[in-house]
């Protein structure tokens, strides 16, 4: 990683929606941010993700990465790929992967040990699970 300092955003790809968490600039705090809507089958929105670029000027973008259970890169994983090189390519900034596997699980479970439920709350879990594997990035990084 190039930067010691500076924001890190991370996105957790799915066929609907994308969740979206961003670190506070020390690296230290993982918040979720938002949720993106793609239509299945569409292009990636880049241009929804833009907006949030801008306004909190991440210096890295990690993405989530959807391994097999066995640890293998299946074709979710090619295609989280292949939306990371677009967005290195379209942005300019540095992207790194995570495996991503239970995240989703792991922010349901959160939800419900809070006494939350998570019923008819699925656009919250999208950012959660972008938390998550963001706060594995940053306890990584250190």
């Amino acid at each position: 990683m190039s930067d010691e300092r500076g924001r890190v955003l991370a996105i957790d790809i799915g066929d609907k929606r994308i969740g979206l968490a961003v670190s506070d600039p020390t690296r230290t705090i993982a918040q979720p941010l938002a949720t993106l809507t793609r239509r299945i089958g569409k292009r990636f929105p880049l241009k929804q993700l833009h907006g949030y670029l801008n306004e909190y000027e991440p210096v890295v973008v990690v993405v989530g990465l959807p391994l097999t259970e066995d640890g293998y890169i299946g074709d979710r994983a090619l295609e989280a790929r292949a939306i990371g090189d677009l967005i290195a390519e379209k942005t300019g900034l540095p992207v790194s992967y995570i495996d991503e596997r239970m995240t989703t699980s792991r922010a349901l479970r959160a939800v419900r040990d809070l006494g939350g439920s998570t019923r008819g709350r699925k656009q919250d879990v999208d950012p959660l699970a972008a938390t998550v594997i963001l706060q594995q990035f940053l306890e990584r990084s250190k």
